[in-house]
C-alpha cells in the first residue's frame, strides 16, 4: 500500500513540508509507503472549464506544462492521499488551489480511495483553509481521515512547526489513522466486501 502527499507550498522544505513528513514517517512505521510530491513553485494554471479533459478520456488536463498530469499518473499507482498547504489569506495557497482545481476536475482515480487534508498557518486562517481543502474529498466519494486535532500546525518556519508538539503528534495520529484505515479496507476487500454500487449520476439545475 501507497500514500502519496502532495506539498502545495512553494517551498520544497518548508513548513508544511515539516508536517508532512510527520505524516509519512508515522505511516512509514505501520509498513505503509509514501511518497511527498512537491507541485513546485512555478505558475500553475487554473482550470478553464474547457471539458477537454472528459473528451479526450485520457484521465489528463490538456494543458501539460505544469506537475498536475505528473501527479496525475502518481494517483493511479496509490492507496490514499494527503494534500497539505500553507495558509495564504486564510485559504490553501493560490498554486494548491488551481492544481487541486485540475487535479479532480480531470482525473478520475480517487473514489474511495482515503484522504486527508493538512495545513500550516503562522497563526490564523487555519482552518478555513482546512475546510476548503476537505470539500475536495466530500463531492469525490472519498473516506476522509481524521486526528485527535483539527490537521494543522503552527510555526513561520519549520524549526518553529517542531516546537508545535501537539500540531506535530497530531500529525503522527493522523498517519496512524490513515494506515489503520486502509489496512482495513484491505481486510475488507480480501472478504469479499464489494465496493458501493453507484446510481447514474443525476444533475438537477435550480433554473430551468
Amino acid at each position: 500500500m501507497k500514500v502519496l502527499l502532495i506539498n502545495g507550498s512553494p517551498r520544497a522544505k518548508g513548513c508544511t513540508y515539516t508536517a508532512l513528513y510527520e505524516v509519512s514517517r508515522s505511516l512509514e512505521k505501520e509498513n505503509i509507503q509514501t511518497e511527498i510530491f512537491h507541485v513546485g513553485n512555478k505558475p500553475i494554471r487554473g482550470c478553464m472549464a474547457c471539458g477537454g479533459c472528459s473528451k479526450n478520456d485520457s484521465g489528463k488536463c490538456v494543458f501539460n506544462d505544469d506537475t498536475v498530469n505528473v501527479a496525475l499518473e502518481k494517483a493511479k499507482e496509490v492507496d490514499a492521499f494527503v494534500f497539505g498547504s500553507p495558509v495564504h489569506y486564510a485559504s490553501p495557497s493560490g498554486l494548491m488551489t488551481s492544481f487541486l482545481d485540475r487535479f479532480f476536475y480531470a482525473g478520475d482515480g480517487f473514489q474511495y480511495k482515503p484522504g486527508a487534508a493538512v495545513v500550516s498557518c503562522r497563526r490564523g486562517g487555519a482552518t478555513a483553509a482546512f475546510e476548503q481543502l476537505n470539500k475536495y474529498f466530500t463531492i469525490s466519494n472519498m473516506p476522509i481521515v481524521s486526528s485527535q486535532y483539527w490537521n494543522m500546525v503552527h510555526g513561520n518556519t519549520p524549526e518553529e512547526v517542531k516546537q508545535d508538539l501537539e500540531g506535530m503528534q497530531t500529525m503522527r495520529t493522523l498517519g496512524k489513522n490513515m494506515a489503520w484505515l486502509l489496512k482495513s479496507i484491505e481486510a475488507g476487500r480480501k472478504a469479499g466486501i464489494q465496493l458501493p454500487e453507484k446510481e447514474p449520476r443525476a444533475a438537477t439545475n435550480f433554473i430551468r
